[in-house]
Protein backbone atom coordinates (compact mmCIF):
# COMPACT_ATOMS: atom_id res chain seq x y z
CA UNK A 1 0.00 0.00 0.00
CA UNK A 2 2.53 2.54 1.04
CA UNK A 3 4.26 1.22 -2.45
CA UNK A 4 1.32 2.58 -4.17
CA UNK A 5 0.80 5.61 -2.36
CA UNK A 6 4.82 6.32 -3.34
CA UNK A 7 4.55 5.86 -7.04
CA UNK A 8 0.92 8.17 -7.43
CA UNK A 9 2.95 11.11 -5.88
CA UNK A 10 6.10 10.57 -7.89
CA UNK A 11 4.12 10.48 -10.88
CA UNK A 12 2.11 13.62 -9.85
CA UNK A 13 5.69 15.57 -8.86
CA UNK A 14 6.93 14.43 -12.86
CA UNK A 15 3.97 15.88 -14.19
CA UNK A 16 4.49 19.22 -12.12
CA UNK A 17 7.65 19.47 -13.49
CA UNK A 18 7.10 19.04 -17.08
CA UNK A 19 4.17 21.46 -16.81
CA UNK A 20 6.24 23.88 -15.31
CA UNK A 21 8.77 23.59 -17.86
CA UNK A 22 6.12 24.13 -20.85
CA UNK A 23 5.18 26.88 -19.48
CA UNK A 24 8.21 28.83 -18.63
CA UNK A 25 9.50 27.81 -22.40
CA UNK A 26 5.89 29.10 -23.61
CA UNK A 27 6.87 31.90 -21.62
CA UNK A 28 9.99 32.67 -23.38
CA UNK A 29 8.43 32.68 -26.72
CA UNK A 30 5.64 35.30 -25.92
CA UNK A 31 8.53 37.34 -24.77
CA UNK A 32 10.35 37.42 -27.99
CA UNK A 33 6.84 37.59 -30.24
CA UNK A 34 6.11 40.70 -28.01
CA UNK A 35 9.94 41.66 -28.30
CA UNK A 36 9.46 41.55 -32.11
CA UNK A 37 6.37 43.41 -32.33
CA UNK A 38 7.97 45.98 -30.06
CA UNK A 39 10.74 47.19 -33.07
CA UNK A 40 8.28 47.98 -34.83
CA UNK A 41 6.18 50.25 -32.37
CA UNK A 42 6.94 53.49 -30.50
CA UNK A 43 5.07 55.18 -27.61
CA UNK A 44 4.51 58.42 -26.77
CA UNK A 45 3.05 60.12 -23.76
CA UNK A 46 0.56 62.87 -24.49
CA UNK A 47 3.01 65.73 -23.69
CA UNK A 48 5.35 63.84 -26.27
CA UNK A 49 2.85 63.54 -28.08
CA UNK A 50 2.51 67.17 -28.58
CA UNK A 51 5.71 68.46 -28.23
CA UNK A 52 6.53 66.45 -31.37
CA UNK A 53 3.96 68.38 -33.71
CA UNK A 54 2.22 65.00 -34.36
CA UNK A 55 -0.54 65.98 -36.51
CA UNK A 56 -3.23 63.06 -37.55
CA UNK A 57 -5.12 62.55 -40.69
CA UNK A 58 -7.15 59.76 -42.60
CA UNK A 59 -6.22 58.59 -46.22
CA UNK A 60 -8.23 60.22 -48.95
CA UNK A 61 -9.28 58.51 -52.40
CA UNK A 62 -8.38 60.54 -55.12
CA UNK A 63 -7.00 59.81 -58.74
CA UNK A 64 -3.17 60.38 -58.87
CA UNK A 65 -1.43 59.46 -61.67
CA UNK A 66 1.28 56.90 -60.95
CA UNK A 67 4.98 57.86 -62.21
CA UNK A 68 8.07 55.95 -63.55
CA UNK A 69 11.14 57.36 -63.07
CA UNK A 70 14.31 57.41 -65.59
CA UNK A 71 17.42 59.06 -66.12
CA UNK A 72 18.52 59.90 -70.07
CA UNK A 73 20.14 62.99 -71.60
CA UNK A 74 19.12 65.41 -74.37
CA UNK A 75 20.01 64.73 -77.72
CA UNK A 76 19.36 65.12 -81.62
CA UNK A 77 18.63 63.13 -84.71
CA UNK A 78 21.88 61.48 -86.55
CA UNK A 79 20.62 64.05 -89.58
CA UNK A 80 21.08 66.79 -87.41
CA UNK A 81 24.73 65.97 -86.01
CA UNK A 82 27.46 66.48 -88.77
CA UNK A 83 30.82 65.74 -88.95
CA UNK A 84 32.87 67.61 -91.39
CA UNK A 85 36.12 66.20 -93.10
CA UNK A 86 37.74 66.90 -96.29
CA UNK A 87 36.82 64.33 -98.83
CA UNK A 88 41.03 64.39 -99.75
CA UNK A 89 44.18 64.79 -97.41
CA UNK A 90 45.77 68.33 -97.66
CA UNK A 91 46.61 71.45 -95.35
CA UNK A 92 44.11 73.72 -93.74
CA UNK A 93 44.55 76.88 -95.33
CA UNK A 94 41.77 79.27 -93.81
CA UNK A 95 38.96 78.86 -91.38
CA UNK A 96 37.24 81.22 -88.64
CA UNK A 97 34.97 78.92 -86.71
CA UNK A 98 35.01 79.10 -82.77
CA UNK A 99 32.99 76.46 -80.94
CA UNK A 100 29.62 78.26 -80.51
CA UNK A 101 29.36 79.86 -83.59
CA UNK A 102 26.31 80.14 -85.79
CA UNK A 103 26.72 78.62 -89.68
CA UNK A 104 24.46 78.32 -92.14
CA UNK A 105 23.18 75.52 -94.97
CA UNK A 106 26.07 75.55 -98.04
CA UNK A 107 28.33 78.61 -95.86
CA UNK A 108 31.81 78.40 -96.47
CA UNK A 109 33.86 77.22 -93.16
CA UNK A 110 37.37 76.57 -94.35
CA UNK A 111 39.60 76.10 -97.00
CA UNK A 112 41.88 73.09 -97.93
CA UNK A 113 45.06 73.51 -100.38
CA UNK A 114 47.03 70.46 -101.68
CA UNK A 115 49.77 70.00 -104.97
CA UNK A 116 46.82 66.96 -105.64
CA UNK A 117 43.83 69.36 -106.08
CA UNK A 118 45.54 70.74 -108.65
CA UNK A 119 46.70 67.68 -110.12
CA UNK A 120 42.78 66.36 -110.62
CA UNK A 121 42.00 69.57 -112.13
CA UNK A 122 45.29 69.19 -114.65
CA UNK A 123 44.20 65.06 -115.38
CA UNK A 124 40.45 66.03 -116.24
CA UNK A 125 41.68 68.75 -118.88
CA UNK A 126 43.93 66.41 -120.48
CA UNK A 127 41.43 63.03 -120.16
CA UNK A 128 38.65 65.85 -121.60
CA UNK A 129 40.87 66.77 -124.57
CA UNK A 130 41.55 63.35 -125.20
CA UNK A 131 38.15 62.29 -125.01
CA UNK A 132 36.89 64.72 -127.68
CA UNK A 133 40.14 63.24 -129.76
CA UNK A 134 38.11 59.95 -129.37
CA UNK A 135 35.10 60.75 -130.57
CA UNK A 136 36.06 62.74 -133.55
CA UNK A 137 37.93 59.50 -134.36
CA UNK A 138 34.72 57.59 -133.46
CA UNK A 139 32.49 59.46 -135.87
CA UNK A 140 35.21 59.18 -138.57
CA UNK A 141 35.20 55.43 -138.57
CA UNK A 142 31.64 55.31 -138.54
CA UNK A 143 31.69 57.04 -141.48
CA UNK A 144 33.72 54.97 -143.08
CA UNK A 145 32.33 51.88 -141.62
CA UNK A 146 29.19 53.22 -143.90
CA UNK A 147 30.98 52.83 -147.32
CA UNK A 148 32.79 49.61 -145.86
CA UNK A 149 36.18 51.18 -146.30
CA UNK A 150 37.56 49.91 -142.57
CA UNK A 151 36.99 46.81 -140.84
CA UNK A 152 34.37 46.14 -137.93
CA UNK A 153 37.58 45.76 -135.43
CA UNK A 154 39.08 49.30 -136.54
CA UNK A 155 34.94 50.61 -135.80
CA UNK A 156 35.17 48.37 -132.49
CA UNK A 157 37.94 49.70 -131.22
CA UNK A 158 37.53 53.23 -131.72
CA UNK A 159 33.94 52.75 -129.92
CA UNK A 160 35.90 51.02 -127.01
CA UNK A 161 38.53 53.68 -126.86
CA UNK A 162 35.97 56.29 -126.89
CA UNK A 163 33.55 54.83 -123.63
CA UNK A 164 36.86 53.79 -121.44
CA UNK A 165 38.08 57.63 -121.83
CA UNK A 166 34.16 58.95 -121.71
CA UNK A 167 33.90 57.00 -118.24
CA UNK A 168 37.42 59.00 -117.00
CA UNK A 169 36.45 61.87 -117.26
CA UNK A 170 33.03 61.43 -115.90
CA UNK A 171 34.77 59.68 -112.73
CA UNK A 172 36.99 62.56 -112.70
CA UNK A 173 34.41 65.54 -113.29
CA UNK A 174 32.50 63.65 -109.93
CA UNK A 175 35.98 64.15 -107.95
CA UNK A 176 35.96 67.87 -108.51
CA UNK A 177 32.04 67.62 -107.35
CA UNK A 178 33.18 66.28 -104.44
CA UNK A 179 35.74 68.75 -103.47
CA UNK A 180 33.53 71.60 -104.76
CA UNK A 181 35.25 72.81 -107.61
CA UNK A 182 33.57 74.52 -110.57
CA UNK A 183 33.72 72.49 -114.04
CA UNK A 184 32.70 75.10 -115.87
CA UNK A 185 35.12 77.11 -115.17
CA UNK A 186 37.85 74.81 -115.01
CA UNK A 187 37.20 73.97 -118.75
CA UNK A 188 37.45 77.47 -119.73
CA UNK A 189 40.76 77.57 -117.93
CA UNK A 190 40.17 78.32 -114.53
CA UNK A 191 42.26 76.01 -112.09
CA UNK A 192 41.82 76.56 -108.79
CA UNK A 193 44.62 76.40 -106.06
CA UNK A 194 42.27 75.91 -102.70
CA UNK A 195 39.11 73.82 -102.62
CA UNK A 196 36.07 75.04 -100.30
CA UNK A 197 34.31 73.33 -97.13
CA UNK A 198 30.81 74.03 -96.43
CA UNK A 199 28.37 73.31 -94.10
CA UNK A 200 25.43 71.14 -94.82
CA UNK A 201 23.23 72.43 -92.33
CA UNK A 202 22.39 75.45 -90.24
CA UNK A 203 23.28 74.70 -86.24
CA UNK A 204 25.96 75.96 -84.11
CA UNK A 205 29.65 74.91 -83.94
CA UNK A 206 30.46 72.14 -80.84
CA UNK A 207 34.23 71.05 -81.79
CA UNK A 208 37.00 72.60 -83.60
CA UNK A 209 39.52 69.96 -83.88
CA UNK A 210 42.26 71.18 -86.41
CA UNK A 211 44.46 74.51 -86.86
CA UNK A 212 45.40 76.18 -89.82
CA UNK A 213 48.46 74.65 -91.43
CA UNK A 214 47.93 71.39 -90.26
CA UNK A 215 47.78 68.87 -92.36
CA UNK A 216 44.40 66.31 -92.35
CA UNK A 217 43.78 63.17 -94.22
CA UNK A 218 40.62 62.32 -95.59
CA UNK A 219 39.54 60.38 -92.16
CA UNK A 220 40.74 63.60 -89.96
CA UNK A 221 37.21 65.05 -88.13
CA UNK A 222 37.97 68.72 -88.57
CA UNK A 223 35.02 70.02 -87.24
CA UNK A 224 31.38 69.08 -85.82
CA UNK A 225 27.69 71.15 -86.45
CA UNK A 226 24.67 70.82 -84.45
CA UNK A 227 21.31 71.89 -85.07
CA UNK A 228 19.46 72.26 -82.53
CA UNK A 229 16.08 72.77 -83.01
CA UNK A 230 15.01 69.31 -83.03
CA UNK A 231 16.39 68.40 -79.66
CA UNK A 232 14.72 65.33 -77.99
CA UNK A 233 14.94 63.75 -74.54
CA UNK A 234 16.99 60.06 -74.70
CA UNK A 235 15.61 58.28 -71.77
CA UNK A 236 16.68 54.98 -70.46
CA UNK A 237 13.63 52.68 -68.49
CA UNK A 238 14.20 49.78 -66.43
CA UNK A 239 13.08 46.39 -68.06
CA UNK A 240 10.56 45.80 -65.63
CA UNK A 241 8.92 49.40 -66.20
CA UNK A 242 8.71 48.96 -70.33
CA UNK A 243 5.31 47.38 -70.55
CA UNK A 244 3.62 50.58 -68.83
CA UNK A 245 5.32 52.86 -71.63
CA UNK A 246 2.67 54.02 -74.68
CA UNK A 247 3.30 56.27 -77.25
CA UNK A 248 1.73 59.37 -76.60
CA UNK A 249 2.51 59.53 -72.92
CA UNK A 250 3.21 62.45 -71.01
CA UNK A 251 6.45 63.47 -69.79
CA UNK A 252 8.21 66.05 -67.53
CA UNK A 253 11.61 66.43 -66.62
CA UNK A 254 14.03 68.97 -65.22
CA UNK A 255 17.94 69.10 -65.85
CA UNK A 256 20.83 69.04 -63.70
CA UNK A 257 21.34 71.62 -61.47
CA UNK A 258 17.84 73.03 -62.67
CA UNK A 259 14.48 73.11 -60.90
CA UNK A 260 12.50 74.58 -63.90
CA UNK A 261 10.13 71.54 -65.16
CA UNK A 262 9.93 70.81 -68.68
CA UNK A 263 7.58 68.38 -70.51
CA UNK A 264 7.32 66.16 -73.42
CA UNK A 265 5.74 63.33 -75.21
CA UNK A 266 6.43 59.59 -75.74
CA UNK A 267 7.21 59.17 -79.60
CA UNK A 268 9.40 56.02 -80.23
CA UNK A 269 9.98 52.77 -77.63
CA UNK A 270 13.05 50.87 -78.51
CA UNK A 271 13.34 47.43 -79.00
CA UNK A 272 16.44 46.56 -77.44
CA UNK A 273 17.19 45.52 -74.22
CA UNK A 274 20.75 47.09 -72.87
CA UNK A 275 23.40 45.65 -70.79
CA UNK A 276 21.96 47.24 -67.84
CA UNK A 277 18.61 46.27 -68.54
CA UNK A 278 16.75 49.28 -69.28
CA UNK A 279 14.99 50.15 -72.86
CA UNK A 280 16.03 53.44 -75.09
CA UNK A 281 12.38 55.62 -75.04
CA UNK A 282 12.37 58.93 -77.76
CA UNK A 283 10.87 61.75 -76.72
CA UNK A 284 9.64 65.13 -78.45
CA UNK A 285 10.01 68.23 -76.18
CA UNK A 286 6.49 70.29 -76.21
CA UNK A 287 8.35 73.40 -76.63
CA UNK A 288 11.75 74.18 -78.33
CA UNK A 289 14.35 75.84 -76.31
CA UNK A 290 17.44 77.05 -78.32
CA UNK A 291 19.70 77.70 -74.91
CA UNK A 292 19.14 73.54 -74.51
CA UNK A 293 22.33 71.35 -75.48
CA UNK A 294 22.63 68.12 -76.61
CA UNK A 295 24.27 65.61 -73.87
CA UNK A 296 22.86 67.67 -71.09
CA UNK A 297 21.83 64.89 -68.08
CA UNK A 298 18.10 64.78 -67.47
CA UNK A 299 15.40 63.05 -64.90
CA UNK A 300 12.08 62.24 -66.44
CA UNK A 301 8.94 60.81 -64.99
CA UNK A 302 6.28 59.51 -67.19
CA UNK A 303 2.78 59.84 -66.15
CA UNK A 304 1.71 56.14 -67.34
CA UNK A 305 -1.60 55.57 -65.53
CA UNK A 306 -4.50 57.28 -63.91
CA UNK A 307 -5.91 55.38 -60.90
CA UNK A 308 -8.11 55.92 -58.66
CA UNK A 309 -5.99 55.25 -55.07
CA UNK A 310 -5.82 55.67 -51.48
CA UNK A 311 -3.66 58.83 -51.03
CA UNK A 312 -1.30 60.54 -47.84
CA UNK A 313 0.20 63.91 -47.58
CA UNK A 314 3.86 63.45 -48.91
CA UNK A 315 4.92 64.32 -45.42
CA UNK A 316 3.04 60.92 -43.77
CA UNK A 317 6.07 58.94 -45.62
CA UNK A 318 9.28 57.92 -44.29
CA UNK A 319 12.22 56.33 -46.45
CA UNK A 320 14.92 53.81 -44.79
CA UNK A 321 17.45 51.16 -45.50
CA UNK A 322 15.54 51.84 -49.53
CA UNK A 323 11.81 51.31 -48.09
CA UNK A 324 9.12 53.51 -47.42
CA UNK A 325 6.81 53.09 -44.20
CA UNK A 326 4.20 55.75 -42.69
CA UNK A 327 2.86 55.17 -39.05
CA UNK A 328 -0.31 54.06 -38.04
CA UNK A 329 -1.83 55.37 -34.55
CA UNK A 330 -2.51 51.68 -33.36
CA UNK A 331 -3.58 52.74 -29.83
CA UNK A 332 -4.62 55.28 -27.64
CA UNK A 333 -4.84 54.57 -24.11
CA UNK A 334 -5.31 57.43 -21.20
CA UNK A 335 -2.17 59.28 -21.24
CA UNK A 336 -0.33 57.69 -24.24
CA UNK A 337 0.10 56.86 -27.59
CA UNK A 338 1.13 53.52 -29.45
CA UNK A 339 2.42 54.56 -33.04
CA UNK A 340 2.81 51.22 -35.29
CA UNK A 341 5.90 51.73 -38.58
CA UNK A 342 3.84 50.21 -41.79
CA UNK A 343 6.00 49.65 -44.93
CA UNK A 344 4.03 50.87 -47.75
CA UNK A 345 4.57 51.27 -51.82
CA UNK A 346 4.72 54.48 -53.42
CA UNK A 347 2.62 54.75 -56.29
CA UNK A 348 2.75 58.28 -57.84
CA UNK A 349 2.70 61.83 -56.49
CA UNK A 350 0.78 64.52 -57.48
CA UNK A 351 -0.45 67.99 -56.16
CA UNK A 352 1.34 67.16 -52.36
CA UNK A 353 -0.45 63.87 -52.25
CA UNK A 354 0.93 60.24 -52.93
CA UNK A 355 -0.70 57.34 -53.82
CA UNK A 356 0.27 54.13 -52.14
CA UNK A 357 -0.62 50.11 -51.30
CA UNK A 358 0.23 48.01 -48.13
CA UNK A 359 -0.54 44.50 -46.77
CA UNK A 360 -2.63 46.44 -44.13
CA UNK A 361 -6.05 48.26 -45.17
CA UNK A 362 -5.64 52.10 -44.01
CA UNK A 363 -8.87 53.26 -44.62
CA UNK A 364 -10.41 55.60 -42.22
CA UNK A 365 -7.29 54.57 -39.83
CA UNK A 366 -5.33 57.78 -38.27
CA UNK A 367 -2.01 57.87 -40.08
CA UNK A 368 0.85 60.76 -38.40
CA UNK A 369 1.33 62.98 -41.23
CA UNK A 370 3.17 65.85 -39.96
CA UNK A 371 6.17 64.30 -37.51
CA UNK A 372 7.09 61.09 -38.97
CA UNK A 373 10.76 61.59 -38.95
CA UNK A 374 10.81 62.37 -35.28
CA UNK A 375 8.73 58.82 -34.59
CA UNK A 376 10.94 57.28 -36.55
CA UNK A 377 14.30 58.77 -34.92
CA UNK A 378 12.21 57.73 -31.92
CA UNK A 379 11.79 54.12 -32.42
CA UNK A 380 15.34 53.82 -33.75
CA UNK A 381 17.06 55.01 -30.45
CA UNK A 382 17.02 59.00 -30.66
CA UNK A 383 16.44 61.12 -27.68
CA UNK A 384 14.04 63.10 -29.81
Amino acid sequence: MKNIKYKITLIAATLFFILACGSKDQTKVNDKSSDSTAEEKVVLTSTQFKNAGIVLAKSINQNINQKIKANGKLDVPPQNLVSISAPYGGFLKTTSLLQGMHVHNGEVIAQMEHPDYIQLQQDYLENKSTLTYLKNELDRQQELAKEEVNSKKTLQKAKTDFEVMQARVNGLRAKLELIHIDVVKLEKGTIQKAVALTSPINGYVTKVNVNIGAFVTANTVLFEIVDTEHLHAEISVFEKDIHNIKIGQKVAFTLANENQERFAKVHLIGREISEDRTVRVHCHLNKEDKDLLPGMYLTAYIDVRSNTSNTLSNNAFVDFEGKSYVFLLSKKLNDSYTFTRVEVEKLGEENGFTAFTSNIDLSNKDVVTEGAYKLLSAMLGGEE
